[in-house]
């Protein structure tokens, strides 16, 4: 009887404890009231309002375009400090090929351009072009040292302009410009020094527009110049 009832009570345990096991599975009915409530709470809890969202989304924009910004200015800057050395170095070439040939490299190209009052790049590329060649020994164009010819400063062809860039210079593909780091040609004269006006050194006058094409509108010549790198 003793063992049997220990059974029973086994049997029993184990049907309380499936009865409970029932009862936690089944769903508690409960009012819209409370599920609401609950629901609420949840949401403030863990979802950011649509202020917070937007607040966000400035502060991301403002701090790109504070990035971007300073990259830019730094870009900027880097490259004016290249042109800066780069006409320095030409100059260098100059007074070398001076020393040896008693005058400046000049022609009709380079006695015309007016530093004083041509700022398009693209009026350059005529004398910086003749400019190349005679400091660089190449008077064809086509990249290399002519045979016999003296060099007084040598580039890189990216330092390069024509009119295929993906290509190395050639006879088909010739120098057109030295080529500043925004992209454009160097600016050189000697007007000075073939008229007597018209140019800033009597020398010649060697300069980039650091990647300028123009005054901006209401601003004098004077204005846009002083952006300028140049040698004088």
């Amino acid at each position: 009887m003793t063992h049997r009832g220990g059974n029973d009570k086994i049997r029993m345990s184990n049907d309380e404890r499936n009865r409970n096991d029932e009862n936690r599975l089944t769903l508690q009915p409960f009012n819209n009231s409370t599920f609401a409530i609950r629901h609420s709470s949840f949401s403030a809890a863990g979802a950011f309002t649509l202020i917070e969202l937007i607040v966000v989304v400035g502060v991301i924009l403002i701090l790109t375009g504070l990035v971007l910004s300073t990259a830019g200015y730094a870009r900027k800057k880097g490259a004016r400090g290249r042109a800066e050395t780069e006409i320095a170095a030409i100059a260098a070439a100059l007074e070398s090929y001076k020393a040896d040939n008693a005058i400046y490299p000049r022609n009709s190209q380079t006695d015309a351009l007016d530093s004083t009052s041509d700022g398009s790049p693209s009026d350059y590329l005529s004398a910086s072009q003749y400019m190349y060649g005679e400091i660089t020994g190449d008077r064809n164009f086509d990249g290399t040292r002519d045979s016999g010819a003296k060099s007084y400063i040598t580039f890189k062809p990216t330092s390069l302009l024509r009119a295929d860039m993906s290509q190395p210079p050639s006879l088909s593909n010739p120098v057109t410009a030295i080529r500043d780091p925004f992209g454009n040609g160097y600016g050189y004269s000697t007007r000075m020094a073939a008229t007597g006006s018209g140019g800033y050194n009597p020398t010649f006058d060697s300069w980039s527009t650091c990647g300028e094409i123009g005054p901006k509108p209401g601003e004098t010549f004077q204005q846009y110049q002083l952006r300028w790198v140049k040698n004088w």
